[in-house]
């Protein structure tokens, strides 16, 4: 079963930024022999109230660099939420 990694952003494929993130869960993934399914997940989305529901799926969390983010309440709110329930997450 693949670890669920939600990078929590604003994919923009011009990018680097965004492209290093997905290719270093990528390399780390088989590096660790294990399989990750990688999702980006738009912050404009976490400010709605069902946004738990859509965290809940993820095993951890990245929140993307290469901000503005469309919403920096959405992050803000996505760092909350793992941290007051101690769930993996990676800010850089």
């Amino acid at each position: 079963m693949p670890v669920k990694v939600g990078v929590v952003g604003d994919y923009d494929p011009g990018s680097r930024a965004h492209r290093a993130t997905d290719a270093a869960l990528a390399h780390a993934a088989g590096a660790s022999s294990l399989a990750v399914d990688v999702r980006w997940v738009p912050t404009e989305g976490l400010v709605a109230a069902d946004a738990v529901r859509r965290l809940e799926r993820f095993d951890g969390f990245w929140i993307a660099p290469g901000s503005p983010y469309r919403s920096l309440d959405g992050a803000l709110r996505t760092i909350r939420w793992a941290r007051e329930r101690d769930w993996p997450l990676v800010a850089t």
